[in-house]
């Protein structure tokens, strides 16, 4: 399995050193994220002599047609092969919760970039002031259980001490609607920025409810950031709609998201 890792999966930095060397690389055409920033006027995109493929076209076109509160990570190589490997059916057990926390890790590590962080001044070993940034305090997660759990540890190694809530929705056996079973949630969330984690939108119906749950326990939506792996265009279409203030992160808009991800993750399929 290392041999493949390290076969499969080239570092940041092989592949910079591959473009510097003047080395042709075939590279995919990339979606974009939208940003609050002075630069999101600007599309940052890998330019290629290929076309874009029927998928990229499809994915850019799901992202506009829902509005800025969808953001996608910017898709490179790297994302790509990971998504490639967690949908392959032969992907083991192994290597699929391997590439599964590392996307995960993107997910999460551009959640935090959504987060609010103000200006601060710090004195380095050599006695030089330095113009930075530190992260405020007042966020916490939230994972849908069960398949939000994977992405809990995730959140856990960006912020060693961040308090995580649970919620646990199912789909009722004769209606079919999401029904909330269990929420626990850190008591003073209603002051907090939440980011709620779910792997998977497929209908939306169930991040839906937990939204609703979050909004009596007196959490603002626009306080609320997504965390998603996969998504279809009906989720989020559906979530948007239903609450046109909540931000939606994800890797990729597709109508065929992989619904087998919590299965796969905790070995129960």
């Amino acid at each position: 399995r290392e041999t493949y890792q390290q076969s499969k999966m080239p570092c940041h930095n092989q592949q910079l050193n591959n473009i510097s060397s003047g080395q042709e690389h075939p590279m995919k055409q990339v979606r974009f994220a939208n940003s609050n920033s002075s630069n999101s006027s600007s599309v940052s995109a890998v330019v290629s002599d290929n076309e874009p493929s029927d998928a990229s076209r499809q994915t850019v076109s799901n992202q506009e047609n829902l509005g800025p509160q969808l953001k996608l990570l910017p898709l490179n190589d790297q994302i790509r092969e990971l998504q490639t490997i967690i949908r392959d059916k032969t992907t083991s057990r192994g290597d699929f919760v391997f590439c599964a926390d590392r996307l995960i890790r993107l997910v999460v590590e551009e959640g935090l970039n959504q987060l609010p962080y103000s200006e601060c001044t710090v004195t380095t070993p050599t006695g030089y002031k330095y113009e930075g940034v530190k992260f405020e305090r007042g966020n916490c997660g939230v994972s849908i259980m069960r398949s939000g759990e994977a992405m809990e540890q995730g959140l856990r190694d960006c912020c060693r001490s961040i308090r995580i809530g649970k919620i646990l929705i199912q789909s009722d056996e004769e209606t079919q609607k999401a029904k909330v079973y269990y929420a626990k949630f850190p008591p003073d969330v209603y002051r907090r920025k939440v980011l709620l984690m779910y792997p998977i939108l497929s209908t939306g119906n169930t991040v839906i409810e937990a939204v609703r749950v979050l909004i009596e326990h007196g959490v603002q939506p626009r306080h609320i950031i997504l965390l998603s792996l996969f998504s279809t265009p009906h989720g989020a279409k559906s979530i948007i709609q239903e609450f046109p203030d909540i931000t939606i992160l994800t890797t990729e808009v597709h109508p065929v998201a992989p619904t087998h991800f919590g299965q796969r993750y905790f070995g129960t399929d």
